[in-house]
């Protein structure tokens, strides 16, 4: 009879948890769950401003390099400099840096090519921390919910002077819970995004760097017009 009665209120807390909906279930973490929402909230802003960035910067390299030779071997630099500010991507406005200089020294278009690249990674690796952050405070955030809300617990089951049933301590409990598993959710799928997008961003950066590469390579080629504009430094200035 006593098994009977178990299952029984068993199978009533069962039936009352699935008959709540989602936001009743998240409402009962109480006043920390509402930071870890807006935490979550960002999350999903940052990866999904990140991904449209990384997907709007991708370039057919080979065939961009092509086009910028084109033009260099008909003598073209500010047709190329056009070509590069229509495109408007990380890669072009590489090459516009170095296109900008043609005329000066080889030293110095390299290194209007790698202040441009240092302008571009900053802006590739924009915001990621704000992921890595969220990573690491929603789960503390959902720990300290379920800390207070089990001092609640406690202290409800002492004013009760222990005449109260195991139920009240259950539910105090699970209601505190919920802010750790929503908390470890939130930062699981943040970290996971994190890793996600650096190794993007890792990749694009090595690409960027071979393609700047191939650039320079193209300037010091004789056969190049405009590397002809290009002067090589002088050796008596390299230090």
């Amino acid at each position: 009879m006593n098994e009977t009665t178990q299952l029984d209120s068993l199978a009533g807390i069962v039936n009352e948890s699935t008959s709540m909906s989602l936001f009743e279930l998240l409402s009962q973490g109480g006043i920390l769950m509402i930071p870890i929402f807006l935490l979550s909230l960002v999350a999903l802003y940052v990866v999904i401003e990140r991904l449209l960035v990384l997907n709007g910067s991708k370039v057919q390299i080979d065939d961009f390099l092509t086009d910028v030779e084109g033009h260099m071997k008909r003598g073209e630099p500010r047709l190329a400099i056009q070509y590069c500010e229509d495109m408007d991507k990380p890669l072009s406005r590489i090459v516009k840096g170095g296109l900008t200089r043609l005329g000066r020294s080889l030293r110095d278009i390299e290194e209007g090519i790698h202040t441009a690249a240092k302008k571009e990674i900053f802006y590739l690796q924009n915001r990621l921390h704000w992921l890595a952050t969220i990573a690491g405070v929603a789960p503390l955030l959902g720990f300290t919910g379920t800390v207070t809300g089990m001092i609640r617990a406690f202290m409800e089951l002492q004013s009760l002077q222990g005449n109260a049933n195991p139920s009240v301590l259950a539910g105090g409990i699970w209601e505190a819970l919920i802010t750790t598993a929503f908390g470890l959710i939130v930062g699981i799928i943040a970290f996971g995004f994190y890793n996600y997008l650096v190794s993007r961003v890792d990749r694009l950066i090595f690409e960027l760097e071979n393609a700047s590469a191939d650039f320079m390579e193209l300037l010091q080629s004789p056969a190049q017009g405009g590397a002809k504009q290009a002067t090589p430094s002088n050796p008596s200035s390299q230090g």
